[in-house]
């Protein structure tokens, strides 16, 4: 399940360098999150830590993309394949 900031985002910028996936970028209005690239921290920490560090409670679940933790592991294993061949 990749997760969604809302529009109660106050742009406070603390959740953008805590993403281990830089799948948090600032978008139009507030910051938005890649679906393609979130992974809900599975693979690095236990909790989603842009999830631990917002003030606002504006991180849900986006029901869009709605992934088991065997799905959101095998995406951080791409990622990290991928990110190995662009290194």
């Amino acid at each position: 399940m990749a997760l969604m900031i809302t529009d109660e985002c106050i742009n406070c910028d603390v959740c953008e360098p805590e993403c281990p996936n830089q799948a948090i970028s600032m978008g139009p209005d507030f910051y938005v999150i890649d679906p393609a690239k979130c992974t809900e921290c599975v693979g690095h920490f236990d909790e989603p830590q842009c999830v631990q560090v917002c003030p606002v409670e504006c991180i849900p679940v986006n029901p869009e993309h709605v992934e088991t933790r065997e799905q959101l592991q095998a995406k951080y294993a791409q990622l990290q394949k991928s990110n190995s061949a662009a290194a």
